[in-house]
This record gives C-alpha cells, structure tokens and sequence, in this order.
C-alpha cells in the first residue's frame, strides 16, 4: 500500500455535525466546523503500535491550518457524509499512513481546544487502538515527520515539553493511561 502523496482533505469537505449524545444533527464544511469557536463534529483518534510495543507519532504538516507542525499520534481525522467510523478510519490509514490495521475501539469524549485565531477543534473523538508491521509511507501533504516512541518516554515527553504535543494527543494519552490501562496493555508496556 503506497501513500501517493496526493490531496486528501479539504477544508470544503463534510464534516458529521453530532449532539453532545453523538446524534447525527447536519452536516457542515470542514472550514465552518473549524472557524471560531468550532461546531462539535464527529472525529476519531487512532493509536498504532508497531511489534515492540511503541507508539507510532506522526508531526503534522506545516500546511495544517490547526496545530501544524505539532506531534500527534499515528491518525486523526473525521468521517464523512455517508461513511462510518470503520470506512473512516480504514480510508485515513491508507491516505495518510500507506497502511491497513484491524482497529479496538476504546472509548470517546468531546473537547474543545483553540489554536490562536485560526480556529478551533469541537470534537466528540471516538478513540482507537491498534498494531501493525506494515512499512509507514507517509504522506507529505499530511505528515512532515514519524517516530516511534515508549510509553513511558512520551509520557516524560508530554510533562517537559507540552507544547510540542497536539492538545488531543495529550488528552487522549493520559485517558488511557488513568483509564483504560488494561486495553492499552495489550498493545504496550504501561
């Protein structure tokens, strides 16, 4: 599966407008659903572990209109009209990360998190886990850089350095750690 580096996202796509209960409420542009304050929308979170148990990150493209050039986990995006979370997540994997993965749904949330004056996240996130041994084949016009880190050494990351991170990277993380320990367990050491 080779990422071709192509557009995958536009800010004229749309996005799942939801109710705090994740209730289907109207559909919106990817830019209307940003602008200001932002309109809660669905999204998803996936975590990816390669067969040593560390956490796969990707740096988000300096093209990003929200936190580019930060540290995020492996994928994050929104489903589409029509598309489920599964559709979504599979089609995300492939655009930006050139590969496939079976995915554990663990839990979702609702946040809100402002980036300066262009735009903010409203998100209720459905939060994944998940491994794989496929190569990585980035793609450029989404993700500028990968790593793979520990457990542990992204939690001493997070608590010296919080604002290289992603604010969902960073609430996602420590969830799972407080939370749901046992699940993240069966993909790292914690």
């Amino acid at each position: 599966m080779d990422s071709d580096n192509r557009i995958v996202s536009s800010e004229a796509e749309e996005l799942i407008v939801v109710d705090a209960e994740d209730r289907e409420t109207g559909f919106l542009s990817k830019a209307q659903c940003h602008d200001g304050g932002g309109v809660l929308h669905r999204a998803f979170s996936v975590f990816l572990f390669n067969n040593a148990g560390e956490l796969l990150l990707q740096q988000r493209s300096e093209s990003k209109r929200l936190w580019p050039g930060y540290w995020s986990n492996a994928c994050c995006s929104h489903p589409r009209r029509g598309e489920s979370l599964q559709e979504a997540t599979e089609r995300r994997l492939r655009d930006e990360l050139g590969i496939g993965s079976s995915l554990e749904f663990i839990y979702k949330f609702s946040y809100q998190a402002e980036f300066d004056a262009k735009g903010s996240e409203h998100e209720l996130c459905h939060v994944f886990l998940g491994e794989t041994g496929d190569a990585v084949r980035p793609n450029d016009n989404e993700i500028t850089a990968i790593r793979y880190i520990s457990a542990d050494l992204l939690l001493a990351e997070i608590e010296q350095t919080p604002e290289q991170f992603t604010p969902w990277l960073k609430m996602e993380w420590l969830k799972l750690l407080d939370d749901h320990r046992d699940a993240l367990g069966r993909y790292c050491n914690v």
